[in-house]
């Protein structure tokens, strides 16, 4: 004798198997919310936040531009050795514009490498390619602000705009260290 097996659906079993379905999807949303709560995205690095080499590259471009012209570090500086280099040594601007994008995209934390061409005491130092300056303090400062009014000119968020010039602030001591060295007595 055959048994039969009925194969009919009633609304009790519709109902309860989506009842058992709607259960298991909120088990596993309950599950992705409390996963997705826990996980954050990491954070973009200064570099990300910039732009990138590209967006960097423009920044030093104009920022290089601007150091030629500024009165008191460019071609009209009172600095004998600043102004010489910005009216007789504008052929290596373009390595140099090269140099210090690599420099911002190294301590931005991109991708890219600096190498410094005449190390100094650490792998990112400008003590030795800038002795020869022999750049004030208040120099460096004026470089600074010429800077941030290119930052500005970018429109910088001011979040950013503040991290590029803390990194650079941080190498004051290297960059003035020429000007410091022949201001000490004997």
């Amino acid at each position: 004798m055959a048994h039969t097996v009925s194969t009919s659906v009633t609304r009790r079993s519709v109902a309860a198997g989506l009842a058992l379905t709607a259960a298991q999807v909120a088990v596993l949303t309950a599950t992705d919310s409390a996963q997705a709560a826990t996980v954050t995205m990491p954070e973009k690095n200064l570099y990300e936040r910039l732009g990138g080499v590209f967006v960097i590259a423009a920044v030093i471009d104009h920022f290089s531009d601007a150091l030629v012209k500024n009165p008191i570090v460019g071609q009209t500086s009172k600095n004998p050795q600043l102004r010489e280099w910005h009216t007789k040594s504008l052929a290596r601007l373009p390595g140099l514009k090269f140099m210090r994008t690599l420099w911002v995209c190294n301590v931005s934390g991109g991708p890219f490498q600096y190498t410094a061409t005449r190390p100094g005491k650490s792998p990112l130092g400008l003590e030795e390619a800038h002795r020869n300056l022999r750049i004030s303090p208040a120099e460096f400062d004026e470089v600074a602000a010429e800077l941030g009014r290119t930052l500005d000119f970018f429109k910088v968020p001011t979040h950013e705009k503040s991290e590029v010039l803390a990194a650079f602030a941080a190498h004051k001591n290297e960059v003035t260290a020429g000007y410091v060295a022949l201001a000490k007595p004997g």
